[in-house]
């Protein structure tokens, strides 16, 4: 029913490629229903939060990869068909997402996602270098060299994804190494907040050039051991100039 001007929806959404594709979200039976006289169904509540989620998610990815394309607008209706669950989730994990920036409310159309600018991304980088380098030159000063040995598996799983050219699976594992490494201040808020922000500086520019994807992803990933080697060395020169070109190269 809602279209584009001169395409319907799916037109504008595409296909996902099956290498940066989220699996596809299946909807319980309960949530269409149905149930079996085995077991009581689930509160409706509970399922539409567990298909909200796994539509957030998806669409969390599709913003990444830059499958939804930033300035296009996407109709519940149309994502919904797409994702193969009615357009109520769909339209909550859009209010979601609205309300962190990363699309906007079309009145009688849908949603269109956000145009994101090279002075954007710099200033969520300003912020995140003025709440997480004070941070981790604290941690670098007291934390034993042995537990950042520890956090070298998510870095590698990192380097891992980077190579695929999987953009939202690398922003996944970046996230969770970052969290790790926040975690280790005990401060639950910081990390939400540090996390949050992370999210956003991922969406990736209109102008982002997809054939060097990869090679930029293996190295914003490098730069994970490097930091690592330092916050274990308690090198606080290497430690601040690290996370700082990291977070300025958080556009790539």
């Amino acid at each position: 029913m809602e279209q584009q001007q001169g395409r319907p929806r799916e037109a504008a959404y595409g296909h996902l490629p099956a290498a940066t594709q989220a699996p596809p979200v299946r909807v319980p039976e309960q949530a269409r229903g149905e149930h079996t006289h085995s077991e009581p169904p689930a509160p409706r509540l509970v399922q539409r939060h567990s298909v909200r989620g796994q539509i957030l998610d998806a669409l969390r990815a599709a913003l990444v990869s830059g499958e939804l394309v930033p300035g296009e607008v996407y109709s519940g209706p149309a994502l919904g068909a797409r994702f193969g669950v009615s357009a109520t989730p769909v339209r909550e994990a859009m209010q979601q997402l609205a309300q962190e920036g990363a699309v906007e409310v079309v009145p009688n159309r849908g949603f269109r996602v956000t145009v994101r600018t090279s002075v954007e991304l710099a200033e969520l980088a300003e912020v995140r270098s003025l709440i997480e380098v004070p941070v981790m030159l604290r941690l670098a000063r007291t934390i034993p060299a042995a537990r950042w040995c520890e956090l070298r598996p998510l870095a590698e799983a990192a380097t891992a994804a980077a190579a695929t050219g999987n953009r939202a699976a690398y922003a996944e594992s970046d996230r969770a190494f970052h969290r790790a490494i926040l975690a280790l201040s005990g401060n639950h808020q910081l990390v939400t907040v540090a996390d949050d922000l992370h999210r956003r500086s991922q969406w990736p520019l209109l102008t982002g050039d997809p054939l060097g994807r990869r090679a930029d992803l293996l190295a914003d990933a490098a730069e994970h051991l490097a930091l690592l080697d330092a916050l274990a060395a308690q090198d606080l020169t290497v430690v601040q100039s690290l996370v700082r070109e990291h977070f300025a190269g958080a556009d790539r």
